[in-house]
């Protein structure tokens, strides 16, 4: 699993949320990437585990837990100035809160760039990002046509078999949260094995 963040020093532990992640859109009305945005939560949902979370969006910005961007860095840059360093070589990137306490995320930004990257690209980066939010920081290397690539591509618009494992394991009700990764490997072989 992509346990732990890109950036920052937070320990790489399992984190997941524990509650219905609402979405708020802001920026700039891109009806591409609208129709991108139903396409991922309709297939993240898919992959949830009944009675874990639900992803929706939200018009209303008190109900929401995640505020999706999709713009010019510079309006991004205005609304969250702390943003700007790291805005600089990101087309897309997010930031998140989590419970120290519970391992569970409470809030997060998300930023899609559509001045500088291209439309595939921009499909790609919504995916990247959403997926990310739900627990998977890091990128890998191991799978070229993973959302998870590590080196950026920018093409892949779907999941692969690999990356609907990982979210369907992540959010099955026997994964807590806090499992580092020997106790998080543990747990999922129980889960593989109990498909078998």
């Amino acid at each position: 699993m992509a346990l732990g963040f890109e950036f920052g020093s937070a320990s790489e532990i399992t984190r997941k949320w524990d509650e219905d992640v609402k979405i708020y859109l802001g920026g700039e009305n891109n009806e591409e990437l609208l129709q991108e945005l139903d396409l991922v939560v309709e297939d993240l949902n898919g992959l949830m585990a009944e009675g874990e979370i639900e992803i929706s969006i939200t018009p209303d910005t008190l109900e929401a837990n995640v505020y999706l961007f999709i713009g010019e860095r510079s309006h991004f840059a205005n609304i969250y100035p702390s943003a700007t360093s790291d805005l600089e070589g990101n087309f897309g990137l997010f930031y998140t809160w989590f419970s120290n306490l519970t391992n569970t995320f409470t809030r997060t930004y998300v930023f899609i760039d559509t001045v500088r990257s291209e439309p595939l690209n921009q499909r790609h980066l919504l995916r990247e990002e959403l997926t990310q939010i739900l627990g998977f920081g890091k990128d890998s290397p191991r799978f070229q046509d993973s959302i998870f690539q590590s080196r950026y591509s920018g093409v892949t618009t779907e999941y692969n078999r690999f990356d609907r494992a990982v979210i369907q394991m992540l959010y099955h009700p026997s994964v807590n949260p806090g499992l580092n990764s020997l106790s998080v490997e543990t747990k999922l072989r129980d889960i593989v094995a109990e498909y078998i």
